[in-house]
């Protein structure tokens, strides 16, 4: 879809994580003084993330979020107060493939199944900077068969970052269209449903909220961040985004250290001076 920084912007569709919120999880008085200016002008908002809706809760009151929240990169939408709109799970054999993917490349899996957010190491790399974000613990679980049946979400984690590289592309291609897979982070990789990614998030809110994809803006960050990019009529990377997934946006804004959401409300989708 051709983007362009001159169509009446209608919704604001962010990323939550080194975007909406800094690294350290913030969400800055700025940041909420943004969207509020968006509600001012009649323009809508709403989040998605790879966290599960329940993670972006601390969102929906400083927010006045009142839009649907798609968690799980769009495998499920929820309503503000956590009713279920719609879920995408996996296909178990696409769920024991993508597994078998990344155990043989050596990394830790994460399974999202219903509720549930299954590890098999508590102490493991990100389990505890994952829980302190979302505020839920996780269940430990060595054995994920009898949770396949429901899986929203499986997570490829590692810090070795030139290897998630190489996992995401090998998942991808040992899947094809059976799932969606990229990095959501530098360390990890999601795998969800085919349908389940930040372009099919809006393609969804385009239908439910009855909003043109051409007047919908979108901020992110990583690679998975560009699938909405292509489909929405304006796009703001991050400052601190890679220089491709920059390329791949109408706009590009400061770094989520720097105020770069707010800014990037400010300047690209408010038409404010500096």
């Amino acid at each position: 879809m051709p983007q362009s920084d001159k169509a009446e912007i209608r919704l604001v569709l962010a990323d939550v994580d080194g975007t909406l919120v800094t690294k350290e999880k913030l969400l800055t008085e700025r940041a909420i003084r943004a969207v509020h200016k968006l509600r001012e002008r009649g323009i809508r908002f709403a989040v998605t993330s790879g966290r599960p809706p329940k993670g972006m809760s601390m969102l929906i009151e400083p927010l006045a979020i009142s839009e649907p929240v798609a968690g799980f990169n769009g495998g499920m939408f929820v309503k503000p107060d956590g009713e279920i709109i719609e879920q995408k799970t996996l296909p178990r054999d696409a769920a024991e493939k993508a597994i078998a993917v990344l155990r043989d490349h050596k990394v830790d899996v994460w399974v999202y199944s219903g509720d549930d957010w299954l590890v098999p190491d508590a102490e493991g790399p990100h389990v505890a900077r994952e829980q302190w974000t979302v505020k839920f613990p996780p269940k430990v679980a060595t054995d994920f068969g009898p949770a396949l049946d429901r899986v929203v979400k499986i997570v490829g984690v590692s810090d070795d970052l030139e290897l998630m590289k190489t996992v995401e592309r090998d998942v991808q291609q040992a899947l094809g269209d059976t799932a969606s897979a990229a990095r959501s982070q530098p360390y990890y990789v999601d795998i969800t449903h085919p349908q389940a990614n930040k372009g099919g998030v809006v393609l969804s809110l385009e239908k439910m909220l009855g909003i043109p994809a051409s007047q919908i803006a979108t901020f992110g960050d990583q690679p998975n961040d560009v699938l909405m990019f292509r489909k929405s009529g304006m796009s703001i990377a991050m400052g601190q985004a890679s220089d491709e997934v920059k390329a791949q946006a109408t706009h590009v804004s400061d770094s989520s250290e720097e105020e770069g959401f707010a800014k990037g409300i400010e300047r690209f989708v408010l038409g404010e001076e500096e």
